[in-house]
């Protein structure tokens, strides 16, 4: 208790001064948090490759070929129940069977002219020489390959996903690049101020660095909205609202394992494609062998099958039937040898895909080894740039040098800098796209 009396006793000795304060701190602090996990939001190139694959429009189609082959397989496997059928028919005819003349003294009338006849009729298959169950499994592989398209379709779009990264990951370095510059030449601007207080310097030196620090905030401008275009054509391509302040982070080139096998779609499209043609001739050999059913028929109809009592009469009949087509011109034979084409045209396919696709990696790995040189250079121009831009620092302190000399060099070291940051890009963007088409970049499906 007298703890609690001295707590309370605390509480109204606060002044108006400290509690104006501290309401004044959590105000700021609700303001700067939302604004704090604004800027920390980031997003990696895996991340961007697995949206992609989940949210474009594109991706829905899967579950509807997985649906629509459901119930495309449910139907064949109803052939496999008894049908039924109702049948109905009236005729006229010209000329009916008589015995007038052929009989003495026969008393039987001849049949009318005109028939009637309504039936009911049953069917049963009881062999079919496996023709529904190959019927299903070329339909099963015939929506493996249309799955298997729409994956074509959408690993396609990691070409356009890694570009549009990319072209965002080196905007957003051109950024951190003209930010270390603008600070640098405003603690130039600075000691040139400095120096122009106390008339060791023009001052013109100062409108000259002022001039180059309105030129960085005009390209900070064009690149904020070169970055607000083609961050908004990604948000739209993966689905995902991106922020002005997102962070990309810079991709991981992913170990190569020797041998290891291609993951590109295409392969696995082809092996199905063959499939399809062998369940195709299956099927085609199995029509060929001999169906037998049992069927049953009840009707109503003048005549019944008493051909000879010409009133309504109601009818009855059951039996086995067996159908076999023994001879059909060569056609099912025509059939197969037009899908031993079709498989070498896959083949064909295959290999002309293959071709393609080795030329762009031979096409690729020069790109990368062309970046590895010009970042060997990079790395030995910039450190001299670096040196002429010190030398030049001080120079200009001293006034031997004007203010524009000094911008030469230290634009020609920042340019260097962004080439160095270029030529990293493209190296990683080629690496990249090399191991997507050789289809050895999986992570993002991990």
């Amino acid at each position: 208790m007298n703890s609690l009396s001295n707590t309370l006793y605390v509480l109204p000795s606060m002044d108006a001064k400290s509690i104006q304060r501290k309401s004044l701190f959590f105000l700021l602090l609700f303001l700067i948090i939302p604004l704090l996990s604004q800027a920390q939001q980031t997003i990696s190139l895996d991340e961007c490759l697995r949206l992609v694959k989940v949210n474009y429009p594109l991706a829905k189609q899967s579950t509807m070929l997985a649906d629509q082959a459901r119930l495309d397989i449910e139907a064949i496997k109803k052939d496999r129940l008894p049908s039924l059928s109702l049948n109905g028919q009236a005729t006229y005819q010209s000329e009916v069977t008589s015995l007038d003349g052929q009989l003495p003294n026969s008393t039987i009338t001849p049949p009318n002219k005109d028939q009637y006849s309504t039936t009911l009729d049953a069917n049963q298959l009881i062999y079919q020489g496996g023709m529904i169950d190959a019927s299903v499994k070329v339909k099963e592989t015939k929506s493996a390959i249309e799955q298997q398209e729409l994956e074509i379709s959408l690993y396609g779009l990691k070409n356009r996903v890694n570009q549009l990264y990319f072209s965002l990951l080196l905007l957003q370095e051109n950024q951190d690049l003209l930010k270390a510059k603008e600070s640098q030449l405003i603690a130039r601007l600075e000691e040139v101020n400095a120096g122009v207080k106390y008339g060791s310097l023009l001052s013109s030196s100062a409108d000259a660095l002022e001039v180059e620090l309105l030129k960085i905030q005009q390209n900070n401008t064009e690149l904020a909205l070169s970055k607000t275009e083609l961050l908004q054509q990604l948000s739209l391509l993966i689905g995902t609202d991106l922020q002005q302040h997102v962070v990309l982070l810079r991709p991981e080139i992913y170990p190569e394992v020797p041998e290891q096998p291609s993951r590109r779609p295409e392969f696995l499209l082809f092996e199905l494609q063959k499939s399809q043609v062998n369940k195709s001739t299956d099927l085609l050999a199995k029509s060929k062998l001999p169906k037998i059913s049992a069927f049953a028929q009840g009707g109503y109809g003048n005549p019944g099958l008493n051909m000879l009592d010409n009133t309504f009469n109601s009818f009855f009949m059951t039996g086995v039937k067996l159908n076999w087509n023994i001879f059909d011109w060569n056609k099912n034979r025509k059939e197969r040898q037009s899908l031993q084409i079709n498989r070498d045209l896959v083949d064909s396919q295959k290999e002309t895909f293959e071709l393609n696709n080795n030329l762009e990696l031979v096409k690729l790995q020069s790109e990368i080894d062309k970046m590895e040189e010009l970042i060997r250079y990079d790395e030995q121009i910039i450190p001299r740039f670096e040196k002429m831009v010190k030398t030049a620092e001080s120079q200009l302190k001293n006034g031997v040098i004007t203010s524009s000399a000094y911008i030469t060099e230290f634009t020609n070291l920042y340019e260097a800098k962004s080439n160095l940051a270029l030529h990293k890009t493209q190296k990683l963007l080629n690496q990249i796209q090399y191991q997507i088409t050789q289809g050895t970049y999986e992570k993002s499906s991990n």
